[in-house]
C-alpha cells in the first residue's frame, strides 16, 4: 500500500514550474493585445518565478516560468520590454484595471 508515499520536495521548494501550456497562454496574450510589457516576479516560498504580462489598458495575466532568465528570453523573443517588479513595482494601469473590475463585479 502507498498511503504515506508522498514525494518530498526539498525544503522551501515551491510546487510546479512553468510548462508549455503556460508559455502558449502567455504568447496568446501578447498576440491578442497591444502594448504588452512583461514583469518578472521573484520566486517565493509558495510559488516559483512568475512572469506577469500587462497590456496597455491594464489587463494582465500571470503564469509560472522556469527562471528569471527564462522570462527574459521569452520577452526578448517576442520583442517586448521586461522589468523586474521588485525594482520598479507594479504599474498604475494594472491597479486601475483591478479597481474597475472590482467595481463592475460589486
Amino acid at each position: 500500500m502507498g498511503w504515506f508515499r508522498r514525494r518530498k520536495q526539498s525544503a522551501g521548494a515551491p510546487g510546479r514550474t512553468g510548462n508549455r501550456a503556460d508559455l502558449e497562454h502567455l504568447e496568446q496574450f501578447v498576440r491578442s493585445r497591444r502594448g504588452v510589457e512583461a514583469f518578472i516576479e521573484p520566486r517565493t516560498t509558495v510559488t516559483e518565478t512568475t512572469v506577469l504580462l500587462i497590456a496597455h489598458d491594464g489587463e494582465w495575466t500571470r503564469r509560472r516560468i522556469d527562471s528569471p532568465e527564462g522570462a527574459r528570453r521569452f520577452a526578448h523573443r517576442l520583442a517586448m520590454p521586461i522589468y523586474d517588479v521588485a525594482l520598479v513595482g507594479y504599474p498604475q494601469r494594472m491597479r486601475d484595471f483591478n479597481e474597475r473590475r472590482k467595481r463592475a463585479a460589486g
